[in-house]
């Protein structure tokens, strides 16, 4: 099977000739040599655009590359229009399979008749994109919905997918250079999201989640979930009626304010990271709209959070940190950052990492503001950190392809959008919070429960904690006892060995020594003396 999808992938990329969008130009001269003498050139490029080749090929290979393809069309300044423009339409107009398909998928989730769920079921989808379609209906309450089905037979074809990707990622395990990217790491942590959202159970709980953390919040609305319809194939959410976030034709001409807009985009995203610790981590055009209600205070509505993260108190504030510094120029603090949260090697110096980061930021935040791209920055910053070998956190991956998506998205709304002067009040204000005395409060609050649990037994603890300071005390004092005690038998150890070689001396010096034996003769006191002290330092052992 591995094999088959190996061929399939090489047949798709030979099909549409996706050799023509490689920059030759940059290649290495024997790369240009090997595809200018590549029998790829004699076949056809048929009618299709190169954008229309690209995206007709991603999407023959199913939602893995459908995925990639979605965060490529967010990044209109790092692609070109044409591309881009193509690549949007991954969002939401991705090739649907037949109503009949989804009706009989619906029956069997819900178990009973179509009918009997809903008094009408739109056939042809109002959306499909790389997992799941999506249908209009109505309940017999009245209530618009719209229904959320899974692709059939897409998680096989995820799992060839994934196989693939870890078998190269072991590959690239291997090589020294790609070892710190950690590859393995990062495929393990992308399917376990990706295959998330083959579950409709675990994203209708992520979208009341979200819903309830923005309740009654001017920047962001989420439709609530309809529960007793809704299973792990089949999801029923509240319809809404607001205008793809992609499309500003329409949003210029209702009036909408997209300064405004792109600004809210940034805040939504840090107020998620920082505020809730649970932001929506696919946040491509297709998935956001924007209210058609009061277009001068413009509000978004979130659909799609089968993709959530969340990280670390840890990881909160090193990341916070970091971005601070960043915005204060400190390269230093980010160096220091760095290796205290060991996203770096503890024998790494501060001052040389410093020095490298600072000749990337320097030139980009030299600047003016609006030509800044946090992508270029991150790409430098991944270019320097190869040099002070400096893993990938796996942890963090999910995270910075969300800002991604953020920047570009508010680019292509408001294209003098500043994400840094943006970013920095509201993280300085977080961090007053954090750890301000208002922080402590929230934290002491938060910890209430268990503290007021705990304060009944404070006494009894405390005596514990007596106790075994006493016992390692004792402990202690044995230990040492019992290593003097050693020593001191060491010692006469070595005494009673020096002993017993000297009258062995004595005794030798009594009876074996031939030239001496005339000699006892006049000298008998002498010799038994000598073999009589060596008989006794012997009997003394």
């Amino acid at each position: 099977m591995m094999a088959l999808r190996l061929f399939r992938i090489f047949w798709v990329i030979t099909r549409y000739r996706l050799d023509t969008l490689l920059p030759l130009e940059r290649l290495p001269w024997p790369l240009r040599l090997l595809f200018a003498l590549s029998p790829l050139r004699l076949i056809p490029l048929g009618h299709h655009s190169r954008g229309e080749r690209l995206r007709l090929a991603l999407e023959s290979l199913g939602p893995i590359f459908v995925k990639f393809g979605q965060l490529l069309s967010t990044r209109r300044d790092l692609l070109p229009e044409d591309i881009a423009d193509e690549l949007r339409r991954l969002q939401d107009q991705v090739p649907p399979f037949p109503g009949a398909e989804a009706r009989a998928l619906v029956e069997e989730e819900l178990e009973l008749p179509l009918n009997l769920a809903f008094a009408h079921f739109e056939p042809d989808p109002l959306a499909s994109a790389s997992i799941a379609q999506v249908h209009a209906a109505r309940l017999h309450s009245g209530e618009e919905v719209v229904v959320k089905i899974i692709r059939p037979g897409i998680e096989r074809v995820m799992r060839q997918d994934m196989a693939l990707m870890y078998r190269f990622a072991a590959v690239l395990a291997r090589i020294p250079e790609a070892r710190r990217l950690r590859p393995v790491e990062v495929v393990r942590d992308y399917e376990a999201t990706l295959f998330d959202e083959l579950d409709l159970y675990k994203e209708a709980a992520n979208t009341s989640q979200l819903k309830r953390n923005f309740k009654n919040s001017p920047l962001l609305f989420v439709p609530g979930i309809h529960w007793p319809h809704t299973r792990r194939r089949v999801m029923v959410q509240e319809r809404i009626y607001g205008i793809p976030v992609a499309d500003t034709a329409a949003l210029k001409a209702q009036g909408t304010d997209l300064r405004k807009l792109a600004e809210r985009g940034v805040e939504i995203f840090f107020t998620q990271v920082f505020r809730d610790n649970f932001f929506h981590a696919d946040m491509h055009p297709g998935n956001i709209f924007v209210s058609r209600e009061h277009p001068a205070d413009p509000q978004y509505i979130a659909i799609d959070c089968g993709i959530v993260g969340s990280l670390t108190r840890e990881d909160q504030d090193y990341l916070a940190r970091n971005l601070l510094a960043f915005f204060h120029q400190d390269y230093y603090e980010v160096a220091a950052l760095h290796i205290e949260s060991g996203w770096v090697s503890e024998d790494t110096r501060a001052n040389e990492f410093a020095a490298a980061i600072r000749t990337v930021c320097e030139p980009i935040l030299e600047k003016p503001l609006k030509d800044i791209s946090f992508g270029q920055v991150l790409l430098g910053l991944f270019q320097t950190a190869r040099r002070f070998n400096m893993e990938v956190q796996p942890q963090l991956v999910l995270l910075q392809k969300t800002l991604l998506n953020i920047e570009g998205l508010g680019r292509q709304l408001y294209p003098d959008l500043d994400l840094w002067t943006t970013a920095k009040p509201y993280l300085e204000r977080w961090m007053k919070e954090r750890a301000g005395v208002g922080g402590l409060w929230d934290s002491l609050k938060r910890q209430a429960p268990e503290l007021s649990r705990q304060l009944p037994e404070l006494p009894v603890l405390a005596h514990q904690a007596l106790t075994q300071v006493e016992h390692e005390r004792r402990q202690r004092h044995r230990q040492a006892t019992a290593v003097t005690r050693i020593g001191a038998e060491l010692r006469q150890g070595r005494r009673s060995r020096r002993r017993l070689r000297l009258g062995l001396l004595l005794i030798a010096f009594a009876l074996a020594w031939q030239p001496l034996l005339e000699w006892t003769a006049d000298q008998p006191l002498t010799v038994l003396g000598a073999g009589i002290i060596g008989l006794g330092l012997l009997l003394w052992q």
